[in-house]
């Protein structure tokens, strides 16, 4: 893979851990119930995406 392409892939990994953090936070802030666990679980899975990102763009 070209450089270039390898930066773009690590930036979305940070986007998206980006992205989980700020929804978890909105989660236990603001949301109760169903929606709370919800948008808990789709943070968590895109902080592992995100993460497997990352470790992606280190490894090629």
């Amino acid at each position: 893979m070209d450089p270039m392409t390898v930066m773009w892939i690590s930036l979305v990994g940070i986007g998206m851990m980006v992205l989980s953090a700020l929804m978890i936070t909105f989660a236990r802030a603001k949301t109760k119930g169903f929606l709370r666990g919800a948008l808990s679980l789709l943070a968590f899975g895109l902080l592992v995406v995100g993460f497997m990102l990352g470790v992606f763009s280190i490894i090629v």
